[in-house]
């Protein structure tokens, strides 16, 4: 589980309104994704942590068959409301129960993209997420996960991410370094420009580095790992923010 999903809850849950604002269809992962499931249509997809659905839409309206799940009710609600589509199904699922929710050998693609697995605070749920994941797949389907790049942030001692300024708001996102760990408080700061409202949040990230991330998913038995700089698949040098790993299930 989550370290407590009251907290989950109250960090997404307070700005889920502005969610999509926040973080649009991003055409790039769109066209990666697509791109490892071609052909797309009729491809079953599972969006783990799909927040508002942009994502999901965006599969769906190329022909997938798409399983979006998150834990938070909040960005479920926008995304039924703001992102149906006759081929997309919301569910309220924890990423940790996955295999026992969807059996064995049912999704053609698995993406977990957002930071979504650093809210798992525990190398071992990181892998029996990585095992579920595994189980879930078809013969050769795809698992496509997407966070930051921790090693570079750990090494350069990045305290914020790039400022998010849209016409509606602004998003600051801070990091606090736990002495000793590779815990890490993640603080939020939503304005709202029209109105002036701040809504601060803070919650706890585990800021896994690429050796043991890719340890992990080798003992959960993910093979033919790859990692790339961003969506574009440009080569992974360690040296930039973006992380995205491409890995498969053997046939």
């Amino acid at each position: 589980m989550l370290r407590t999903e009251s907290e989950h809850d109250r960090f997404y849950g307070s700005i889920a309104g502005y969610y999509p604002v926040i973080f649009p269809q991003n055409q790039a992962q769109l066209d990666c994704i697509a791109g490892a499931a071609e052909p797309l249509e009729g491809k079953t997809i599972l969006d783990v942590g799909c927040g508002t659905g942009e994502l999901a839409a965006g599969l769906a309206d190329r022909g997938a068959l798409v399983t979006g799940i998150d834990l938070n009710d909040a960005l479920l609600n926008q995304a039924r409301t703001n992102r149906s589509h006759e081929r997309i199904l919301y569910r309220k699922a924890n990423m940790l129960h996955i295999a026992r929710l969807f059996g064995r050998n049912k999704f053609d693609l698995v993406v977990c993209l957002g930071n979504t697995l650093v809210h798992l605070l525990n190398p071992m749920q990181m892998r029996d997420f990585f095992s579920s994941v595994r189980a879930v797949l078809k013969p050769g389907g795809r698992l496509i996960l997407q966070m930051l790049d921790y090693d570079y942030i750990f090494r350069e001692k990045i305290t914020s991410l790039p400022l998010i300024d849209r016409e509606e708001v602004t998003f600051e996102r801070m990091y606090e370094f736990l002495p000793g760990s590779r815990e890490i408080a993640f603080l939020t700061r939503l304005t709202v420009k029209s109105t002036g409202e701040v809504i601060e949040n803070k919650t706890d990230l585990l800021g896994i580095g690429r050796e043991d991330l890719v340890q992990l998913m080798d003992i959960a038995g993910l093979q033919e790992i790859e990692l790339f700089g961003d969506f574009d698949k440009r080569p992974y040098t360690g040296d930039h923010l973006p992380l995205v790993v491409f890995s498969r299930k053997g046939v």
